[in-house]
């Protein structure tokens, strides 16, 4: 039996049925789910979710963030994410909710392959010496201001070596797979996912001599704030997060595991990119010459 950890998104449409039919084909594909506690009332009986440890595959249901909250609820623990898409963009997930049944039975019959993504391992080094504990991100680190209407002044270096100054909004520090979402919308360029590199874009930048800047993934990249608000923000994921401020240094590394998000054959990085994000569609043109 594949013991399946189930992570679900309660505000989406659709939920109860999906967990109906994952109770129902289960016993014949030779899983067992088992539930996160936010679950367990909408489906019943059911082994509960209680660890990484658990479980030798994982299911989430909901879009894109249930994806990278069930990548976090792993800890590192390198097991396959079949993530079910309910919401509307769904780019890192797997499969539609219509799909869900034939994605279990591909799944369970080993009919997929196990993509590895590269993570991002972020800590604080405080003044007094101290560190706090790591996070880890699949998609970004963001250096951000919050609701503060001022530029940021940001040092940033690379294995010790300073590469710039920064007066910006702040700054995004991604990895292949996140360059498709904060980063692309600071103008950043999109980094095949599997290609292992960090990716360092600033957001709304004041000057004309500033652009995004592809990194080895070898490299530790440290952030130190000049001036600006007393307390920064800097948020993992968009999702988890903590404050920042001066004579803290921020360190970013790639970390020690990967994430694997499953894809079934015939499904591609380019081919999504062209039916979720509209790449390199032209649209309708007027072949007629009239002005």
């Amino acid at each position: 039996m594949i013991r399946l950890g189930v992570i679900g998104h309660q505000g989406y449409d659709g939920l109860p049925e999906i967990l109906d039919a994952l109770a129902r084909v289960a016993p014949s594909l030779g899983l067992e789910p088992r539930y996160e506690t936010e679950l367990k009332s909408a489906v019943g009986d059911g082994p509960a979710l209680s660890g990484p440890e658990d479980v030798d595959a994982l299911l989430t249901l909901g879009g894109d963030g249930t994806l990278l909250r069930g990548a976090r609820f792993l800890r590192g623990r390198q097991v396959p994410i079949l993530g079910v898409n309910l919401g509307r963009l769904g780019f890192l997930t797997t499969c539609g909710r219509d799909d869900v049944e034939g994605a279990l039975a591909r799944f369970a019959a080993g009919e997929y392959h196990a993509e590895p993504r590269m993570v991002l391992q972020v800590s604080a080094s405080h003044s007094d010496g101290s560190s706090s504990q790591p996070w880890f991100a699949l998609n970004d680190v963001v250096v951000h201001k919050g609701g503060f209407a001022r530029v940021l002044r940001l040092r940033v270096a690379a294995d010790g070596e300073r590469i710039a100054a920064y007066a910006a909004d702040g700054i995004v520090l991604s990895t292949p797979t996140g360059s498709t979402a904060y980063g692309l919308s600071a103008g950043g360029p999109v980094i095949v996912p599997t290609l292992e590199s960090i990716l360092l874009t600033p957001i709304s930048p004041h000057t004309l001599a500033i652009r995004p800047l592809v990194l080895p993934a070898s490299c530790v990249i440290t952030v130190q704030t000049d001036d600006g608000p007393d307390e920064l923000l800097v948020t993992v994921d968009g999702q988890v997060g903590t404050t920042f401020t001066h004579g803290e240094i921020l360190e970013v590394r790639r970390a020690a595991h990967a994430v694997s998000i499953v894809r079934f054959p015939g499904t591609t990085f380019f081919s999504r990119l062209r039916h979720k994000l509209g790449w390199g569609t032209l649209g309708e043109r007027d072949e007629s010459g009239t002005c």
